[in-house]
């Protein structure tokens, strides 16, 4: 009688004593997701080589992963709208640039003396004025481009990120279902084990 109750009792008290260590998990160092997994691993027992891990931990686990993805999924939106507000932005400026050339090679044709708004110019102070433009417009055109390629490596980073944690996710799900699946089995074969003494000492 004693070898049965012995058994039932420990994993009773440590049922327990996996609950109570719930409470400091909020204390842990590192808050991301694989110091939370890591955590979780580390507070759970191990029976028979498999990893008892308190179903508290998991849905606190879970919690946190879904708002991870959703942060991550509204930056990406965000990040989509910035880069399309950037290529038409550049589409515009590339207009302009188009424009300002155009207007170069036009006033190259001239005499020396420019009328601007009522204005007279030379035509060496009239072309250093529009190159000026011109180089300020081509210099907000690179800024633009190499923001905007920082965005575009900043999505992929983000989408790839997704993927992995997805991955990583379902690969946790699917091994922690085999072990509770196998745990509960080992669970109904002690059960049964028991109703058989208890049955067997009538």
């Amino acid at each position: 009688m004693r070898k049965i109750i012995v058994p039932i009792l420990s994993f009773i008290l440590l049922s327990f004593t996996i609950q109570a260590q719930v409470i400091t998990d909020s204390s842990a160092t590192d808050p991301s997701l694989k110091g939370q997994y890591q955590l979780m691993l580390a507070k759970s027992k191990t029976i028979n080589g498999y990893k008892l891990v308190n179903p508290s931990r998991i849905a606190a686990f879970w919690k946190n992963l879904q708002d991870t993805l959703h942060t991550e999924r509204k930056q990406l939106q965000t990040t989509k709208l910035k880069l399309q507000e950037q290529e038409k932005n550049i589409t515009e400026l590339k207009a302009q640039i188009s424009g300002k050339e155009s207007s170069l090679a036009s006033t190259n044709a001239r005499v020396n003396e420019i009328s601007f708004l009522g204005m007279s110019f030379s035509k060496s102070s009239y072309n250093t004025t529009v190159w000026t433009l011109i180089i300020g417009l081509a210099a907000a055109l690179a800024f633009i481009i190499l923001r905007s390629a920082r965005h575009i490596h900043e999505a992929k980073y983000r989408s790839t990120l997704y993927e992995e944690i997805s991955q990583e996710y379902q690969n946790y799900k699917t091994k922690a279902n085999d072990k509770e699946k196998k745990l509960a089995r080992e669970l109904q074969d002690e059960r049964n084990k028991f109703e058989d003494y208890k049955s067997r000492e009538r």
